[in-house]
């Protein structure tokens, strides 16, 4: 008789718990328990895979969109894979064009861009370079673990200060105020925007979705003193998910106007490829009690489906459920004093292109 694939547990320090195979991948294996994995008292598998960093040579670093829903054209990513860890990440199918997990592989085999600052410096000089906001750390954190050894994201920061080009970041670690000083200076000439991702108030609840970002009171503090410091500072309600922690909505813009966010935003929960099967496990696992209320009120969120990823409704959903919440966020919106406090748009006229002294001069 064949052996039967183990049932998911959860793995202590992982928002994943196994090797879910990519949609691209030419052969698949299947998990055996062979009895060996330690348990804590809770039942947790203790062992935690280790972190994986691998060097990148980039060729380019400045990605380009040119979605109607997304609020920059232009982005830069220091890292692929992320070690927070996020149960929901809508960044874990990209692990699959490299052959690799979208599961634990996304949040154990990091790569690292080192070369990123000076590629972007290159980039930003090139003669036809037209300067437009950049959002840093979109697709998977800035400030993730690994930049405390690295620091990529600093030296990236210190090329756009040099070169006084805008640029925004959203980040879920309070690692971010290691570069209060250049931030700090930044927002002196309104070159800079900084987002707090805050998913949850709850510790517990937190260490579960998100098990390798700062608590929530961490990422509560670093909005108090990014703002303290004259940084635009702001908050996203990221993702929203039914029956988890859409309760804490309110909670949670509350709780940022009063540590001085300037800003506020939310996002429906997002499950792209791979991220639903990966989520349906995460909840299974943590959640079992509520496990299929939540993924019957997501597909009704989503025309019938896991996820629907049309311009307009990919953010916010359809339906009795979204449109509850996009009244309850403007209701908390107007109420928590956000829609008086917007900061100015960045500015772009102070950039000046890094480029290297040439022994000819200018010629043109």
């Amino acid at each position: 008789m064949k052996d039967a694939a183990p049932p998911p547990q959860r793995i202590k320090g992982r928002g994943a718990s196994g090797w879910i195979p990519g949609r691209f991948a030419k052969s698949i294996g299947v998990a055996i328990d062979d009895g060996w994995h330690q348990r804590d008292t809770e039942g947790e598998i203790a062992s935690s895979p280790r972190t994986e960093l691998r060097e990148e040579a980039a060729r380019s670093v400045i990605s380009r969109n040119t979605s109607p829903d997304i609020p920059f054209s232009q982005s830069v990513n220091p890292y692929r894979g992320c070690e927070h860890g996020c149960s929901y990440c809508f960044a874990r199918p990209s692990h699959a064009y490299l052959d690799l997990s979208p599961g634990l592989d996304f949040e154990t085999k990091i790569f690292a861009k080192t070369n990123a600052p000076e590629v972007l410096r290159r980039e930003l000089g090139k003669r036809n370079y037209v300067p437009s906001p950049i959002a840093l750390g979109i697709n998977t954190d800035a400030y993730q673990p690994s930049e405390r050894k690295l620091g990529l994201t600093r030296r990236i920061i210190e090329v756009l200060a040099e070169a006084r080009h805008p640029f925004s970041l959203i980040t879920k670690n309070a690692l971010v105020l290691r570069d209060l000083d250049l931030l700090a200076d930044m927002a002196r000439q309104n070159l800079v925007h900084v987002y707090l991702s805050i998913t949850t108030l709850d510790n517990g609840l937190s260490s579960r979705l998100e098990p390798r970002a700062s608590a929530p009171h961490s990422r509560l503090k670093a909005i108090h003193a990014l703002g303290e410091a004259g940084v635009p500072v702001g908050v996203m309600f990221a993702p929203a998910i039914p029956w988890v922690n859409d309760h804490e909505l309110e909670a949670v813009l509350e709780a940022a106007a009063d540590a001085g966010a300037r800003t506020a935003g939310y996002v429906m929960l997002r499950l792209p490829h791979e991220v639903a099967p990966l989520f349906r496990e995460w909840l299974q696992v943590n959640l079992p009690d509520r496990a299929a209320h939540v993924m019957s009120t997501i597909r009704q969120s989503r025309g019938g489906k896991d996820y629907d990823a049309s311009f307009g409704q990919r953010f916010r959903g359809q339906g009795v459920f979204a449109d509850l919440l996009r009244k309850r966020f403007a209701l908390a919106h107007r109420r928590f004093g956000y829609a008086d406090r917007q900061p100015q748009r960045l500015d772009c006229s102070r950039f000046v292109a890094p480029r290297e002294a040439s022994p000819q001069g200018e010629l043109f």
